[in-house]
């Protein structure tokens, strides 16, 4: 399918759908809980379909130099008189639904626009190690606390499977996030699907464990923050390959 180019500016509505790429020359700034601000360059802006906005230049690796977190609103508004005489050809305001943060971005020149239906993601494929721990895991699910029951592995959601759905010893629902390393994108990933899930008055309330053999402190500051249990795996153990009694130390 060939994406569908609109050199320019774009139709001024509110943005839903289609990942959409723009590069343009721009200035960005956030208003919040932190501010900050970006001159004037060229940079591409990436608006995807779950509402969230990311700012990137052409260095840094992946990570963007700023962005705005679903569930967000993103408005493209004509300049007022004042910014069109700066040469401004389109003002975006992203705001964020569920507090006060903005982010303005001030477009001066829209060097390319394009929109593309990416379809349905299947979503991540687990390599050998994270798919027997979320099977190890499921088999042994009291690894998390006496009374724990399994309730399934990869239950659906409207935004992608989580790992293991389980039930605590009170009988309350739990998501697990299982990762080989822990990082702060599967935190995010978590919190994600925690927000979602906690929607459904049938699951809620819904709290979670992030699990991996190993996971790393700003990971796990990021979750504790959040209310979000961390618990570091033993693989070797889980398989039963750990042999504690023929240990020296």
């Amino acid at each position: 399918m060939q994406p569908d180019v609109r050199p320019g500016a774009a139709a001024l509505s509110h943005y839903t759908g289609r990942v959409r790429l723009v590069i343009a020359r721009c200035s960005v700034t956030y208003e919040g809980r932190l501010n900050a601000h970006l001159p004037t360059a060229t940079r591409l802006l990436m608006v995807k379909a779950d509402g969230s906005v990311l700012v990137h230049s052409d260095g840094g690796s992946y990570k963007p130099l700023n962005w705005m977190s679903p569930p967000a609103t993103l408005h493209v508004e004509e300049p007022t008189a004042d910014q069109a005489a700066q040469g401004i050809e389109e003002v975006w305001r992203v705001q964020a639904k569920k507090s006060d943060d903005r982010l303005v971005v001030l477009l001066e020149q829209i060097h390319s626009d394009t929109h593309h239906d990416l379809g349905v993601d299947p979503g991540l494929v687990k390599d050998g190690v994270e798919a027997d721990l979320q099977r190890l895991l499921a088999e042994q699910i009291t690894t998390l606390g006496e009374g724990w029951t399994l309730v399934r592995r990869e239950y659906m959601t409207a935004i992608g499977p989580v790992d293991i759905l389980a039930r605590d010893g009170e009988g309350a629902t739990v998501a697990v996030e299982l990762k080989r390393r822990g990082d702060i994108d599967g935190v995010e990933q978590l919190t994600r699907y925690l927000e979602l899930m906690n929607r459904d008055p049938l699951l809620a309330p819904v709290t979670g464990v992030f699990a991996a053999q190993q996971i790393k402190p700003q990971a796990r500051t990021l979750a504790e923050d959040r209310g979000i249990r961390c618990v570091t795996l033993d693989y070797d153990a889980m398989r039963g390959v750990d042999d504690a009694e023929a240990r020296l130390f």
